[in-house]
């Protein structure tokens, strides 16, 4: 029996299980990568050079490896975030970017939750007491938390995953939300008696602040020096966005000073932290290594909606969320004339 011939070639890097490797071996010839680095740039850039599709995590391109890989057709980045993609030079060359939303959002909500569960009782720092023989007594006030119940939290970009944040908040623990964002929301407003505040209002009124906006040229620094003067003492501010949202050493002053009380952060300027950051050292800060929609199932979710989008685009039915639709609108209206 003949071999059978494939017209596709796909790059994939990381992040995909065995059982989805190998649907995309059934239509494509794949060239795997485990990760990529300098060790293996150039193998890198060879597959790419044939490639129609990529697919995976942490994808870095830029508008010179586009230019030395002139079939490819299709990016499907494991990710809701596709700042880390050029997405303009993407479109100009007629490739397709897709991304993997709504799948991750009630486990980075889950994420932002911990986080601000964990900065107001203050469990990082308090477990550390315990583990390093600190405990010796009762707990005084100088180690008590703040309640979470009752407390007003602000939302900073209330779209789906600011909205599952904005629900936990108001049903679980009776907070009170307020929102900043383009448009109002009057299903939240109805749903949560959420209050659209814009963000000068909303940074001095909350209790605790958490951003959950897209990065973006209107997004970078949002939360300057100007912006946390604004916050209040006793405030605390969680981030599950992007890290350059944040002025990251203006949040360090701040926090030093006690301009705001603490932090909970899972995504940083640079990643990961460098050892040497000031916030992995602070009592008040609680830090994760961008763990948003690091689970088990949401992974291997994000995975599979990656993998079938790459295939979608390519067999012609069609990607299910693709981020330059126009791209697909004008390939899919072309081939349909042809």
């Amino acid at each position: 029996m003949a071999e059978q011939i494939k017209p596709w070639r796909i790059v994939a890097v990381r992040r995909l299980s065995e059982a989805q490797l190998e649907a995309l071996s059934g239509m494509a010839e794949v060239d795997y990568f485990e990760d990529v680095d300098a060790s293996n740039h150039a193998d890198f850039m060879a597959a790419l050079s044939k490639a129609h599709g990529l697919i995976g995590g942490k994808l870095k391109l830029s508008e010179a490896m586009l230019a030395k890989a002139p079939a490819l057709q299709v990016v499907a980045t494991i990710s809701v975030g596709y700042d880390h993609l050029p997405l303009e030079a993407l479109s100009r060359r007629g490739i397709l970017l897709c991304n993997t939303p709504d799948v991750l959002t009630e486990t980075t909500a889950d994420t932002a939750f911990a986080l601000i569960m964990a900065t107001q009782r203050r469990l990082v720092e308090l477990s550390n007491l315990v583990r390093d023989g600190g405990w010796h007594a009762h707990i005084g006030p100088e180690h008590f938390g703040v309640d979470v119940h009752g407390k007003t939290l602000g939302i900073v970009g209330a779209g789906r995953i600011g909205a599952a944040i904005a629900r936990r908040g108001a049903l679980g623990f009776g907070m009170p939300i307020l929102y900043t964002a383009a448009s109002p929301k009057p299903a939240l407003e109805q749903e949560l008696g959420a209050q659209r505040r814009d963000l000068e209002a909303l940074l001095a009124q909350a209790d605790i602040v958490c951003l959950s906006v897209p990065y973006n040229a209107d997004t970078h620094h949002l939360i300057d020096a100007d912006a946390l003067s604004l916050m209040k003492p006793t405030a605390a501010l969680v981030n599950v966005a992007r890290g350059k949202v944040v002025d990251e050493p203006a949040l360090i002053e701040a926090l030093r000073r006690g301009r705001i009380r603490a932090a909970g952060l899972d995504v940083f300027a640079e990643e990961p932290l460098p050892a040497d950051s000031p916030l992995s050292a602070m009592d008040n800060v609680v830090v994760a290594p961008h763990i948003g929609s690091a689970t088990h199932e949401t992974r291997d979710a994000m995975a599979q909606l990656a993998v079938d989008n790459l295939v979608g685009a390519l067999v012609g039915s069609g990607p299910l969320t693709p981020v330059n639709e126009d791209v697909w609108r004008r390939t899919f209206s072309e081939a349909q004339e042809t």
